[in-house]
């Protein structure tokens, strides 16, 4: 499997991949914002082979002033893989509970640490057993991986390079975040309201079907270009800690634009300095 292959594979697929003499890598990556822990979920029951990897602790930072969801310390990230069993240039497939968002943040994390062949199991778990495919309780022991973790391969924006985008007339800067959240009159998480001043929204209910999947790229390319973006911008997403909106960026990427770039500090980030300049209301507000 190629470096540029599709980023989703579905759950038939994936049964044919799994009963090949060397099969992809498996990872659980379930989580929640709030409420029980994923690994919970995990010990329930997962896909057969499948090892549990910790969203907040191994795929991210520890938060601060860098956001909630910051990008992991290289070192530990390339030991959490390493012990999940992932190997230098064997595919990965990760999945989550089913709305793609920690698959997707996962997916991302991977990309841009070097590990190009990883795709996200669309419908995730639910999908899987919707299928009726078997699951276990079992929890493997996988032999340690030689993955090596070289960052950069994905864009990212920090807190500046987020605020120029949003500024910028050749580019667009999407808040994937609820309308409320983004027009400043709900804030349920961080200690201010509003947005990046200049920001376009796009919800990510926009971008996915009723039941979380991704709709068709054509779709896709439509509901982003009502929300500004166009061959000639450049392009980048923000959320409140950076899963949603690198959930955003995949969804770009199926569209086309493999070029888009995550700002993982996103509105945790934002906030966290006073002195940057908040904008409210339905409109982006340079």
């Amino acid at each position: 499997m190629s470096g540029t292959q599709e980023p989703l594979v579905e759950v038939d697929r994936l049964v044919a991949e799994l009963d090949q003499v060397d099969p992809p890598t498996l990872l659980d990556v379930r989580w929640r914002l709030v409420g029980p822990p994923g690994r919970d979920d995990y010990l329930a029951g997962h896909l057969p082979g499948a090892v549990f990897v910790d969203l907040d602790t191994a795929l991210c930072g520890v938060p601060g002033a860098g956001g909630r969801h910051p990008l992991p310390d290289p070192t530990a990230l390339q030991a959490a893989l390493r012990a999940a069993g992932v190997r230098a240039g064997h595919p990965v497939v990760v999945y989550d509970g089913g709305d793609g968002m920690a698959a997707a943040r996962a997916w991302w994390t991977l990309r841009w640490a070097g590990h190009r062949p990883v795709r996200l199991l669309h419908g995730g778990y639910p999908a899987w057993v919707a299928a009726g495919r078997p699951v276990s309780t079992d929890a493997p022991a996988p032999p340690p991986g030689d993955v090596v973790v070289r960052p950069g391969d994905l864009p990212v924006l920090d807190a500046g390079q987020a605020a120029a985008l949003a500024a910028a007339d050749d580019a667009v800067l999407l808040d994937v975040r609820a309308a409320p959240r983004y027009r400043g009159e709900v804030e349920p998480i961080d200690p201010v309201a509003g947005h990046v001043p200049g920001a376009a929204n796009l919800p990510a209910g926009e971008y996915v079907g009723p039941d979380g999947r991704f709709l068709a790229a054509d779709v896709l390319s439509e509901r982003f270009a009502a929300a500004g973006v166009t061959e000639v911008r450049a392009v980048g997403a923000y959320c409140g800690s950076g899963v949603t909106a690198a959930h955003a960026v995949l969804a770009l990427h199926l569209a086309g634009r493999t070029d888009a770039a995550l700002y993982v500090g996103s509105w945790s980030n934002w906030v966290a300095d006073s002195a940057r300049p908040v904008a409210s209301g339905s409109t982006p507000g340079r």
